[in-house]
């Protein structure tokens, strides 16, 4: 299908023009200051509206297992929920068990995204180090997936001690990578998880308090030292704490490559949410946990002035009743919520609209910057002829509540449940086809998403 959007008011990272966009072929063709002569079967007047690059999520887990079942949505249902959302591309992950290869668990993860009706790719995480890991590493970077994912938490399954994670982030290092890192001390959790249980604090409040800010700053500033001394490009998870965000913006200004990410959790909620009954405190399960009034603060700020680059949203949502695994046992509790759905109306919202952040920051944290550091631009991220017609026609004057019984998510709890919005996608078009119009998924038009090969440029 050809299609042209005409008055289109580009929001690009650096700078706001109207143009009109030519499409075909899945990819933009033109972008001119007159209308094209050409035919067209679709002729979108966009004025008034803005139109944005598709957002690109750095960091969901569709379909991720856990003792209590797998998070409720698979790559279908939240592939459906980022297209509603604005979002045509994501990063989910590879797992694969202690004793697995990383590439065969690659090839099995491969096959299990091929539901996704967004373009994909995957970070792959080392889990631990046998004689054959630099090799693995080397085929995952030469298939196209060069980004790796370690956790510092989680030791007993699949954290990294600090001589294992060094060995890691040397090796990514050797062959072009970079490392993402779930940054928390797995150790120091895990004592005062069971300490906590030991004396009959049993209830989800006790999650937050075995992971308080210093679990996070300290293990970012570790790693940041491994990877300074690795000279290793560092990508740190769903920053959550102030304290963190000091280390972070050291690192930057004395050069070293290190990126951070937030999430729109850790930006607009706070740890009063865990305060409550069970059913009401369970669905805030997350990790890092909630922080307190002065972090989003500190974290909007760190937006604004570029020292976190990237908003995720670490989509990974259950059900109450897999909540419950943890009634009487915190730890127990499955960690997780939905987010992808929301991630650019949350942020136009309160970011925009509250002037924390500009129209060309926002693009840039929900979109460019991502495809940058990941080896994606400008195929996405990116309103550029040649790149690829994944574009979001942006209703400045949309209101919504967000619910759980309207949102496309398939988990029965809502993060975000009452938050009011304004603005978002009237049309959502996804390899030139427009498979969301006037807030409606346009089912006939979704085509399976396609596998995103990446080469990164540090």
């Amino acid at each position: 299908m050809r299609i042209l959007i005409k008055n289109a008011s580009i929001v690009h990272s650096n700078t706001n023009f109207v143009m009109h966009i030519g499409i075909e072929n899945g990819s933009i063709q033109s972008i001119n200051s007159s209308v094209p002569d050409e035919k067209f079967d679709r002729v979108i007047d966009a004025e008034g509206k803005f139109v944005f690059p598709g957002g690109v999520d750095p960091h969901v887990h569709f379909d991720l297992p856990t003792p209590a079942g797998s998070s409720v949505d698979d790559f279908k249902s939240g592939s459906v929920a980022a297209l509603i959302g604005g979002t045509t591309s994501i990063l989910d992950f590879v797992t694969p068990r202690r004793g697995q290869s990383m590439v065969e668990a690659l090839e099995i993860r491969l096959k299990e995204a091929q539901g996704s009706f967004v373009d994909y790719s995957l970070h792959v995480s080392p889990v631990e180090w046998r004689d054959s890991t630099e090799s693995e590493i080397k085929a995952c970077v030469d298939a196209g997936f060069p980004s790796f994912k370690v956790y510092m938490a989680y030791r007993s399954n699949i954290g990294l001690n600090n001589e294992v994670l060094f060995k890691v982030l040397t090796t990514v290092a050797k062959y072009g990578g970079m490392v993402t890192v779930h940054a928390e001390m797995g150790d120091e959790i895990d004592l005062l998880r069971d300490q906590f249980l030991a004396e009959g604090k049993s209830e989800p409040l006790y999650h937050l308090l075995s992971r308080p800010p210093g679990t996070e700053s300290e293990a970012v500033r570790q790693v940041i030292d491994l990877a300074h001394i690795a000279e290793c490009p560092l990508y740190i998870v769903h920053v959550s704490s102030e304290e963190s965000l000091i280390h972070i913006a050291a690192a930057q200004d004395r050069g070293q490559v290190v990126f951070a990410e937030t999430c729109p959790h850790y930006l607009l909620l706070n740890d009063t949410k865990y305060n409550g009954s069970f059913s009401q405190v369970a669905p805030y399960v997350i990790s890092p946990p909630l922080r307190k009034v002065s972090d989003n603060e500190a974290l909007w700020i760190a937006l604004k002035q570029g020292v976190v680059q990237t908003v995720g949203t670490d989509h990974c949502p259950f059900n109450l009743s897999q909540k419950m695994a943890g009634e009487f046992d915190f730890r127990k509790i499955p960690n997780g919520a939905g987010g992808v759905e929301h991630r650019l109306t949350l942020l136009y919202s309160y970011g925009i609209q509250q002037e924390l952040i500009t129209k060309q920051q926002f693009i840039d944290v929900t979109s460019s910057n991502a495809a940058q550091i990941f080896g994606c631009w400008p195929q996405k991220g990116s309103i550029t002829v040649g790149a690829d017609a994944d574009l979001v026609i942006w209703d400045s004057q949309k209101k919504n509540t967000i619910q759980v019984a309207t949102h496309k998510s398939t988990s029965d709890t809502e993060m975000f449940e009452g938050f009011e919005t304004l603005g978002a996608p009237e049309f959502v078009i996804k390899g030139g086809r427009i498979v969301v119009e006037k807030g409606d998924l346009i089912l006939g038009n979704l085509q399976k998403g396609k596998i995103l090969r990446r080469d990164i440029k540090s």
